[in-house]
Formats: C-alpha cells, structure tokens, sequence
C-alpha cells in the first residue's frame, strides 16, 4: 500500500506534490524583462558555479526559450534541479541589486521555467565538444557531484560509466529530498539528460562489495571519481537511545520515497498516523523530516533545537514553510534523555537561556517533551567502504576524503578522485557541482596528462 498522495492535518490538505508551481510563460517572460542586465553582475558572483544568470534571463525576456537553455547548459547539467532546491536566496538572487529594494529578480524560479520549458517542448540537445574518445572514466555514485562530474566529462568527449548502489540513480536528489520540493520525475529527466550525452549508468551496484576501485582499474578505466556522499548519520548518543521509536532523518525520508513509489510496504515507514513526532536538529534536513512526518499522518510534530531561531542553519523559506504547515519549534532546548521503558515515550531536555553577550547558559531546569518517534537530524558522515577496500586512500578525522589541488580534487592515490559532500562535509546541491566542476577538469587534465606519458613510452 502506498501513502495516499494526499493527506490532513489541521483540515489543510498536505500533499507530496510539488508546492511550488513555478511561473507560466507570461509570468517568466515579465519577471525577466525587470532584470536591469547589470554591466558587472553581482548575481552572477553570488552563483557557486557562475552561471551566465543576466545573459540567459535577456534571452528569455525576449522570448528565446532556446538560447536561455543553451547559456544554462554551458555551466549546468541540473538546471531543473537547481532552480528548485538552490538557496538562491543566500546567493544569486540575494547579491541582485533590487534585492536590497525588496524586489529583487527571481532568479531561481526562471531558471526551473526554462528548464522545464526546454524539456516539454524538447527544444534542445546537448552535444559533445569532441567527437572522438579522449579516456574512460568512473563515477561513482550518482549524486549532485556525480552526475556533473559525470555530465562534464561527457561533453568533453570522456567515456563516463555511474556505478550507483541504490536501483535507481540520482542519490540525495532521489532519495533525500522529499517530492514536494522535488519532483522525482524532474530528477529522471534530469538524468536522461544526462545519459543522451552518453554516459552510461549502472544501478544495483555496490563499490567496494560488488566491484572494488583496483578491479575498475584493471577493466581500463584511466581515472575514478568517486562522489559517495556522507551515507551515515551522526548519531545523538544518549541514555536510552536503544528503546524503539528512535529514528534516523535519511532513513524516514529514504523509506517515505519508496513508499510512495511502491518501492516498499506503507507500513515500512517508520512513522504512523496520529503520532507524535519530535526532530532534533534545525537545518534543512530536519526541516524536510518535519514536514514529511506530517504528510504521512503525524499527530503533531515539534522541531527540537540547542540554539535559537536566529542561528538555525535551514533556509529561512523552509523554516518559514514548516511553520505554515503546522511545525512548531522548542528553541535553547538540548536534549538529554530518551524517555520510556521499551518504547520512546518522550524525550527530556535541558532548558537553556541566553545571556547578554549572546552565550547560552544552563538554566538548571529540564522539560520533558512527550513523542512517540524521536527522528535524528544533526548530520551525517562518509562511510568507509570505499576507503576500507582500496590501499592509498587517506581521510582525515572525521573520515572525509584529503584531496590534492593539482591536479584538483585527486586524492592520495593516483588516479582515484573524489568531491562533493565525501570530501567537503555535507553541503548544498549546487556547492556539491561547484566542487565537482572543478575536479571534472582536474580529472581531463590528469588522463590527458597519463596518456600523453603513455605515448612517450613513460
């Protein structure tokens, strides 16, 4: 049984569909005409991957849909993607001069038109720079960082092959972002964009179990990427954390994911109707399992968090969302026990308060907040499956991947690359491309550089 598309709460209808319906094309074409096309556009600087932002949005307001996509796609293989889930309030749209006059140009919401336009009416085709094969490169895991790392190589006349665990490709984008703020079919379009490039995706394929990094090697593969991402949450060791009803965020949103597209049971979802649910953590994965345990029929649901609401790290737009939908939030709040005898029953938190110079204090007193599910959301970290079964591969402390600068992003072994969250920590999508651009060259100058040796017989 699937969870119904539609659910209440409150008697407001929640849904799993999209919430934002982006802007129809005389909608578009009007927001783009405002667009001053500054002479040195700070928009532009505030994109981590430097799209073209002013040049397509003139395009666009002069009706070319055409050539809006084709300046995208010179610096993005997920245009779809990033003008759905990028903080572009944080960055483009909040360096747009007219944002400081309240009015600033809504440059996310162009983007997502245009490339939902392109893909409708299949106006465009990407093609490769080079026509002949410059190397064989593997890309493992199919996330942001994959899939333009992947993209990249592939316009540049690489032979690219995604080896991706789960059965479908697209990592977080699939499998951690709910399908209110991402549609999962705008994902498998994204992909297929990808593919008609020519690269080649292998699902149901775990790395490091099924195949190891030197077996990649010995089959001809010139370099390796790999952009696993952080696959395991951090976990909040406290006294009771064995009882049942404690809850991983990625795993609630992975299993809602599959639920909803038949890929597992309803009941396999680790939160029931009429439960209540307490998240801890206060950025924007905790806000999408907030938001996400009401639509599969939570009671009541209560954001959990040490600090205050001025220093949340979720999108202020999320935040804001979160509260409209019925999420209500326990700030300066730390927790300190699980609470029950088999099953959580409520979680026990110390009360904090703060002092004049901002630092936050014990109070002495606690509260305890009754939950039949406790879900954790404090970050997550890289797994060592990778690292375990391949020799020369260093990490730091924490477990994150060491990379070179030149060329940028190779690790400590020659030949193997890595980018995206496995080396950064966990970030945002287009910071994930931002990186992962960068290796993407740094990966062509090195197999350039290895064949050239080749050739001269060194």
């Amino acid at each position: 049984m699937l969870i119904d598309k539609k659910s209440n709460f409150d008697d407001r209808e929640l849904s799993f569909d999209e919430i934002d319906e982006g802007f129809t094309t005389k909608e578009a074409i009007a927001e783009a005409k405002r667009c001053l096309n500054c002479v040195s556009p700070l928009c532009r600087k505030g994109c981590p991957i430097e799209n073209e932002i002013p040049k397509f949005i003139q395009e666009l307001a002069k009706g070319d849909i055409g050539s809006a996509s084709a300046v995208i796609a010179e610096r993005s293989n997920l245009p779809a993607v990033c003008g759905r889930v990028c903080p572009h309030e944080k960055q483009c749209e909040a360096s747009c001069v007219l944002d400081k006059k309240d009015c600033g140009i809504k440059i996310g919401k162009l983007e997502r038109f245009v490339a939902d336009f392109d893909a409708e009416m299949e106006i465009s085709t990407v093609k490769k720079k080079h026509p002949i094969n410059r190397g064989r490169v593997a890309v493992i895991g199919s996330g942001p960082a994959g899939l333009t790392v992947a993209g990249d190589l592939a316009k540049l006349g690489f032979e690219v092959t995604v080896f991706e665990a789960q059965a479908e490709p697209g990592g977080i984008l699939m499998y951690g972002i709910p399908e209110f703020r991402l549609s999962k079919e705008v994902v498998r379009r994204e992909i297929r964009s990808i593919e008609r490039l020519g690269v080649v995706f292998r699902t149901d394929v775990l790395i490091g179990t099924d195949i190891t990094l030197d077996e990649l090697f010995q089959d001809g593969y010139d370099a390796i990427f790999t952009g696993t991402g952080t696959a395991l949450p951090k976990e909040l060791d406290l006294p009771g954390k064995e009882l049942a009803g404690v809850v991983q965020a990625i795993y609630f949103l992975r299993i809602v994911m599959l639920a909803n597209t038949g890929g597992v049971d309803r009941t396999e979802v680790p939160v029931n109707a009429g439960e209540r649910v307490i998240v801890v953590g206060a950025g924007n994965v905790a806000m999408d399992a907030a938001r996400t345990a009401l639509r599969v029929g939570a009671a009541a649901v209560t954001v959990v968090y040490h600090r205050s609401e001025s220093e949340i790290s979720a999108l202020k737009s999320e935040f804001e969302e979160a509260k409209q939908e019925g999420v209500t939030f326990k700030w300066l709040a730390s927790p300190v026990r699980y609470i029950g005898t088999d099953r959580i029953t409520g979680l026990e938190c110390a009360l904090l308060e703060k002092n004049a110079e901002g630092e936050r204090l014990d109070t002495g007193r606690t509260e305890t907040l009754p939950a039949d599910k406790v879900i954790i959301a404090i970050g997550q970290r890289p797994a060592a499956r990778i690292v375990s079964t391949t020799k020369g591969i260093e990490v730091n402390k924490q477990g994150f991947v060491i990379t070179k600068e030149r060329p940028y992003g190779m690790t400590t072994r020659r030949g193997v690359f890595a980018g995206g969250d496995v080396v950064h920590a966990p970030a945002t999508v287009v910071l994930a491309m931002r990186e992962a651009k960068k290796v993407a060259a740094g990966i062509a100058q090195y197999v350039e550089a290895k064949k050239l040796m080749e050739e001269c017989g060194l």
